[in-house]
């Protein structure tokens, strides 16, 4: 694989360190207290994969060189399991309820929100990290009040849950005895069995015109055609392995790191901020990372586990 540039990853999803001026975290509590445990079965719900050989990659004139696309290569994976859907807001905080977990952006005390989904007076007020003018640090900004105080997941309960770090995701998953997918895992199943299509569905982005995913729509980053944000993590059709949303809504956090430097982990499967305007990486082939304590209003994740 063509060594990634770890300095790209901004134009997705903002990192921590771009905000220096902002309070540093408090202590991290253990992710499984004693006593805790998970609240659902081992398994249930998930999709039994039998692994396989697949065409992982791309190298085609859609692939961005510099965050480690290609070549394209031949990889095999084992039988595992995999969540149909991101991790919820409703599924997150059973996990918070039963645990004590505080998320780092609730230690740290900000995250990152995209501007256009904020108020006129916090989105010229928050600070903005250099180089994406879009996003703004905003305090108070966490899992539950995802564009500040005054904000909530009431009518989001089904929507993927956001602001959370690659350290969260990976203290979710100790505690509901699964892991996060390896890089490998995530493709192969977005794939749903289609070697070397752009999306989970075929090559065409919309198929009859059909939208098929959440990403921008309109001229990004001023004017949307809807309204920007998640949607239902059950949203549109599934691909053919049972999935939803391999592409858009939110970038999901994977196992492995994004490159051999420093501390940045790899996302995959692009967001609802997505637009080949300037970022083309709602394709299952593309990828990104970011440093693993840092957390954004379009970064969640979904969980995998052994066959």
């Amino acid at each position: 694989m063509t060594t990634p540039d770890p300095s790209t990853p901004a134009c997705c999803a903002a990192s921590r360190g771009g905000a220096h001026a902002l309070s540093p975290p408090a202590a991290r509590p253990p992710s499984r207290p004693a006593g805790a445990r998970r609240s659902a079965p081992y398994g249930e719900g998930m999709i039994l994969l039998p692994g396989g050989t697949f065409q992982m990659g791309n190298e085609g004139p859609d692939a961005n060189p510099l965050d480690g696309e290609g070549p394209v290569r031949r990889v095999r994976v084992e039988p595992f399991r995999i969540d149909p859907f991101a991790v919820t807001n409703a599924q997150f905080a059973r996990f918070v309820k039963a645990t004590g977990y505080r998320t780092e952006a609730a230690r740290y005390g900000w995250s990152y929100v995209f501007q256009g989904l904020l108020p006129p007076d916090l989105s010229h007020s928050a600070p903005a990290p250099s180089g994406t003018p879009w996003w703004r640090a905003v305090k108070g900004a966490v899992w539950n009040r995802p564009e500040g105080p005054g904000s909530d997941v009431r009518q989001r309960q089904k929507h993927p849950v956001v602001h959370v770090s690659w350290n969260d995701a990976a203290a979710y998953t100790e505690w509901a005895g699964k892991r996060l997918p390896t890089e490998a895992e995530w493709e192969y199943a977005a794939r749903g069995g289609l070697d070397q299509a752009t999306y989970p569905w075929g090559n065409d982005l919309h198929p009859r015109g059909q939208i098929r995913c959440n990403i921008w729509r309109g001229s990004f980053p001023h004017r949307h055609d809807g309204r920007p944000g998640t949607v239902a993590a059950d949203s549109y059709r599934p691909n053919a392995y049972g999935l939803y949303n391999t592409v858009g809504n939110v970038w999901e956090w994977c196992a492995d790191p994004f490159s051999g430097i420093g501390d940045t982990r790899a996302m995959r499967g692009g967001s609802y901020l997505c637009h080949d305007s300037y970022c083309n990486r709602y394709r299952v082939a593309a990828r990104t990372g970011n440093t693993s304590d840092s957390s954004t209003a379009n970064t969640g994740f979904r969980c995998a586990a052994p066959a």
